[in-house]
């Protein structure tokens, strides 16, 4: 009795076929993606790994940063920084000026951004008056604000000499000079986030806000269950720039106030700096350092995790559909 044989198709005789993520690069494709990523590995390893590893090295010793460290201390460098009242008091500062930027200084972005996004004449020229004090750097802004707020010279101390006050004592009152600072903070990065704000505006199509219109949506309705939701992903990122910038935040305190007066302004990285080049304390200022970095990438972790983690899932999904 003879038997009928089927003829085995390569799928049927073969492996199963991978998708591309089983694919191995062939030999010159691997040749290229060392050639490109070689230089940037070598700058990041050099640029930002190993700073890492010798400010962590440094933080156990004490040390003021001549020669080799030798006075090995352990972790005494971080308890000294957690018991002393300045650095706590950088932290407190820390936490006021994030939410001041939360509360104040997000929020009228966005609404700036809304405001320009309608049809106004001359709308160009304001996007663009806002936007110009990012363009400077932060000493530059530090530097033109001290002239403004001069209380012999300064546009500020001429306008508050009128008016019976005392512009330049902000700068100069402990009570004051946070909220100076953040001020000065807010005029130069207000921009940014206008700009984020309003070109994630604009890549909302306007089918979906006429289509809320037409179901009897007014202009708050649109704004709050349409608008807003999609703007999420740009909202949720200037938060994150905004709390790791006022955690970095640092040249222009130091041009403004030094983190005076009384340290009333004093950020983490003035104090690093004040005892690793005034003190010459480098190894209590690497572990000032070490702390800022651990707040830093704790929160871009978190962030990253309970935050933006739909975004990116979301952006998966939808290159998923595409292919």
């Amino acid at each position: 009795m003879t038997t009928l044989q089927t003829p085995t198709t390569p799928a049927a005789a073969g492996p199963a076929t991978t998708g591309r993520r089983g694919r191995r690069p062939r030999p010159g494709r691997r040749g290229t993606l060392v050639a490109f990523l070689t230089p940037a590995l070598a700058l990041f390893l050099l640029l930002v790994i190993a700073p890492i590893v010798v400010a962590s090295y440094a933080s156990l010793y004490k040390w003021n940063g001549f020669g080799l460290p030798e006075n090995f201390v352990g972790l005494d460098n971080y308890t000294r920084a957690f018991a002393d009242p300045t650095f706590r008091g950088d932290l407190w500062r820390a936490l006021v000026l994030i939410v001041l930027s939360l509360v104040i200084q997000l929020p009228a972005a966005l609404g700036l951004a809304m405001l320009l996004n309608q049809p106004l004449r001359g709308r160009s020229v304001y996007r663009l008056v806002f936007f110009a004090p990012y363009v400077l750097s932060e000493v530059t802004t530090a530097v033109l604000f001290t002239l403004v707020f001069s209380p012999n010279r300064g546009l500020g101390g001429t306008i508050s000499r009128w008016l019976g006050a005392d512009a330049g004592a902000v700068f100069a009152d402990p009570d004051t000079v946070l909220f100076a600072v953040f001020l000065v903070v807010s005029w130069k990065y207000f921009g940014l986030y206008m700009i984020l704000f309003l070109a994630a505006r604009q890549g909302i199509p306007k089918e979906l806000s006429e289509a809320a219109t037409t179901d009897g949506a007014g202009a708050w309705q649109t704004f709050r269950y349409v608008t807003l939701p999609l703007l999420g992903p740009t909202i949720r990122i200037s938060v994150f720039l905004s709390v790791i910038g006022t955690i970095q935040l640092f040249d222009m305190v130091w041009v403004l106030t030094g983190g005076g007066p009384i340290h009333a302004s004093e950020t983490m990285a003035v104090t690093m700096y004040q005892y690793g080049f005034r003190r010459f304390e480098v190894g209590y200022a690497s572990a000032i350092s070490i702390v800022m970095f651990a707040l830093s990438l704790v929160f871009a972790l978190f962030y990253q995790r309970v935050v933006l983690r739909r975004d990116t899932e979301g952006a998966l999904t939808s290159q998923g559909v595409q292919r």
